[in-house]
């Protein structure tokens, strides 16, 4: 949490909980398209979303586009601080610019007077990838941690601070790094993540680390887990993240399942998996096991409300740890699922 908060419409970034956001892939002139995966966005969790602004017509579209959405609106920016003005007055809720390319500090400086006057706060986005090239010449971390300094510092000098910061890498050292000097330096709100994490395995578990390991420490006010996939696994996959961290904010069923062996008598990847597809979207406070024998099944459940522990031909079901009835295993899903429903906590 950290000490600056900072509003974005109906949300407040900076404050006890960690907003979970994405950003669209359609393009964003695409007004139908681009509306019809926000919404989509906003079902599986989504609570912030980033369109890119790469030009006119995209600015122009996102006063469609706001209006067809429920959840805040961000304009990514590169190159044109004229196309963030352009965006901030076709209703985007937030300003991403990337310091390394926006352009010169005296159009910073008018932006930020511009945006000031509209309530709207900038991200700071540096990216490793694209540094200024003035700090070229020193290694990433310090190159992205002058580059944010001197951008908050600039914002500042002209009296605005409603300033969320990114410092952003490929490498998940040197993006741990950053943010944790970063953080000792400012008290604005950090929003986390790998950039360019790559395909879905690879990435999952790059941003696990480099999200996990931050959030672990207190550091961080928003996430967005970059994948080579659809914004949909990003939503996903940042919700397991802050699950794992004990920092998901809403009710949520989790499943536990052993890894599989020698003794294992059912399919426990196809009924663990079924199980939590149907359970996604239900706002409960469960914890299923699903075991893949009855020898140790049970007692390696602890905690778990109810589950199963798989036999050859019928399982046992159980409920806080003891045995609730026996069923055929072709019976397992329908008995799980009648047990979500009926849990009442």
């Amino acid at each position: 949490m950290s000490e600056k908060k900072v509003r974005v419409k109906n949300l407040v970034i900076g404050d006890k909980d960690i907003i979970v956001q994405s950003m669209t892939n359609t393009k964003t002139a695409n007004i139908d398209a681009t509306i019809a995966q926000i919404l989509e966005l906003e079902k599986a969790g989504c609570e912030l979303v980033r369109c890119t602004v790469p030009d006119k017509e995209s600015a122009f579209a996102l006063k469609e586009i706001v209006k067809g959405v429920h959840i805040p609106v961000v304009a990514d920016i590169h190159f044109s601080s004229d196309l963030a003005l352009l965006a901030a007055d076709n209703g985007a809720a937030k300003i991403r610019i990337n310091p390394g390319n926006i352009g010169s500090l005296d159009k910073v400086k008018y932006l930020a007077s511009y945006l000031k006057e509209r309530n709207i706060p900038i991200r700071i986005g540096v990216n490793g990838g694209s540094l200024d090239k003035k700090f070229k010449h020193l290694n990433q971390v310090d190159g992205m941690v002058k580059s944010v300094l001197e951008h908050v510092h600039l914002l500042e000098d002209n009296n605005f601070d409603d300033i969320v910061i990114s410092c952003k890498s490929s490498n998940v050292f040197n993006m741990i790094k950053a943010y944790r000097r970063i953080h000792e330096l400012l008290p604005y709100p950090l929003h986390i993540g790998v950039t360019e994490a790559g395909t879905y395995t690879q990435g999952l578990i790059k941003n696990a680390i480099g999200i996990g390991g931050l959030l672990a420490d207190g550091i961080g006010d928003t996430i967005r887990v970059s994948l080579t996939d659809t914004p949909i696994k990003e939503i996903y996959a940042a919700q397991n993240i802050l699950k794992a961290c004990n920092l998901y904010n809403k009710p949520y069923v989790e499943i536990v399942s052993c890894p599989t062996c020698g003794r294992t008598e059912i399919n426990v990847q196809e009924y663990a998996n079924k199980i939590e597809e149907y359970a996604r979207t239900i706002n409960k406070n469960i914890k299923i096991a699903v075991m893949g024998c009855i020898v140790n099944g049970i007692g390696e459940s602890e905690g778990a409300d109810f589950g199963v522990a798989g036999g050859k031909e019928k399982s046992v079901i159980f409920k806080d740890g003891k045995q609730l009835e026996i069923v055929k295993n072709d019976q397992i899903l329908e008995k799980l699922k009648e047990l979500v429903d009926n849990f009442n906590g």
